[in-house]
């Protein structure tokens, strides 16, 4: 209920050693569950079938290299959540705590209407 989350993430297969190829992955999947803490915030999950949630607008930075078919801590939070919208961030780490890349959302969680 405080918005934050903190989820671990990899590839399923090991990726070629294309820098480009990570980076890719990594952007894909950062917007798999980043609707999750603005969900939170309002006492949600995504898989509540009376919401439609919507992401507005992704950012992300990448800081240091990484492998995305390497365990990363994807810590996540929203900041504010409130008329149907919300921002939620997210910090991407390796295992020893070195920042990868950084995550921005606005999403729009809205309840289906009859």
């Amino acid at each position: 209920d405080d918005g934050r989350i903190h989820v671990w993430i990899r590839t399923a297969a090991k990726l070629p050693d294309d820098p480009a190829l990570h980076m890719c992955a990594l952007a894909y999947a950062s917007d798999f569950s980043l609707l999750d803490a603005i969900m939170a915030r309002y006492g949600r999950t995504l898989f509540d079938k009376r919401m439609m949630p919507a992401s507005l607008d992704h950012a992300m930075w990448f800081h240091r290299p990484f492998r995305a078919d390497e365990w990363l801590l994807y810590a996540q939070d929203s900041p504010s959540a409130q008329g149907g919208r919300g921002l939620t961030r997210g910090s991407i780490f390796k295992p020893d705590g070195t920042l990868v890349a950084s995550v921005a959302q606005e999403g729009s969680v809205r309840e289906r209407r009859a």
